[in-house]
């Protein structure tokens, strides 16, 4: 079974990027939410970075 990227529908905060992207790599999604947070305002990138995976994303699909 080939892994895909998804928004969470069960786990997420705002719009479930970080919820899919922790179910994707198999991590804790509050460590890439933090990496996120650390972005924005260290970086300014992450804002944008947010935005793009947010449009691009698809969102998970119900069983």
């Amino acid at each position: 079974m080939e892994k895909k990227l998804y928004r969470s529908r069960t786990d997420k905060t705002i719009a479930g990027i970080c919820g899919g992207m922790g179910k994707y790599f198999n991590i804790d999604p509050t460590i890439i939410r933090l990496a996120w947070v650390f972005a924005i305002f260290f970086g300014g990138s992450g804002f944008f970075a947010y935005l793009i995976a947010l449009l691009i994303v698809p969102q998970e699909p119900e069983y």
